[in-house]
């Protein structure tokens, strides 16, 4: 199967890095975890296909690609690690320089600081520390708060309190992929629970909501054509102390 669409699974685009892929999966598998959603078939559905689009992410990487980004992103010590191996790298050019001055010692002694000159000069600076995926230290606690407070919503079907976190969070972070998928799963657990109220105008207002919110997530798309085909089905039987 194409790798585009275990991205789109994640709600990535094709080709995005290791640490994107990660926190996507990490917070797609905590809100569909069947812990979390006991008895909810579809949330377990999901659950598996986001576990095999991760795993055949990892798979498809080169070897070792998937062991040395998270371990380089992991901490700023191994960020400042990276430039020590270029000053080493700067002691084995002066052993070549050794073994040709056979030609005499002024040779070597010439020889060797330019030859260290022009590694020193060759050598690339640094790189500067980046933030985390995601934002920097702040927005990611407040990020992970924010994350366990929604779960804490969800699971006691507090939609409209969930709803009115994930706006604010989207607000405050129009752009974080995370966020976005986070507020349109809010909208559509919200859909599904209020289909089996029989407010099927509600429902279908979150639905829609949830679908403009996320359009390229797949996996989301999919589960959604399976609540309107549900909603369209509980729409047409009688409804016993619901709205319509």
């Amino acid at each position: 199967m194409a790798a585009a669409h275990y991205y789109r699974i994640l709600g990535l685009r094709t080709g995005a890095d290791f640490e994107a892929v990660k926190l996507a999966y990490r917070n797609l598998a905590r809100l569909y975890h069947p812990d979390v959603n006991p008895g909810d078939h579809l949330a377990k559905e999901k659950f598996v296909q986001i576990t095999q689009a991760y795993q055949a992410i990892v798979d498809a990487l080169p070897a070792g690609a998937s062991k040395v980004r998270p371990r380089t992103a992991a901490t700023a010590d191994s960020q400042t690690s990276k430039p020590t191996p270029p000053s080493a790298a700067t002691a084995t050019p002066s052993t070549p320089s050794a073994a040709v001055s056979g030609r005499g010692t002024t040779t070597r002694s010439a020889t060797t600081p330019s030859a260290t000159q022009k590694n020193t000069a060759s050598t690339p600076p640094p790189p500067p520390i980046q933030q985390p995926p995601g934002g920097s230290n702040a927005d990611q606690d407040l990020k992970q708060s924010s994350f366990i407070q929604l779960q804490t919503f969800l699971q006691n079907q507090r939609y409209p309190r969930a709803v009115a976190l994930v706006e604010g969070l989207a607000h405050r972070f129009p752009n974080d992929v995370e966020i976005r998928q986070w507020h349109a799963i809010t909208y559509y657990r919200w859909g599904q629970a209020v289909i089996g109220e029989g407010n099927f105008t509600k429902a279908s207002a979150c639905l829609k909501k949830a679908a403009r919110l996320d359009p390229l997530n797949r996996s989301l798309q999919k589960s959604l054509q399976q609540e309107w085909q549900r909603l369209a089905e509980a729409s047409q039987r009688p409804v016993v102390g619901g709205r319509r």
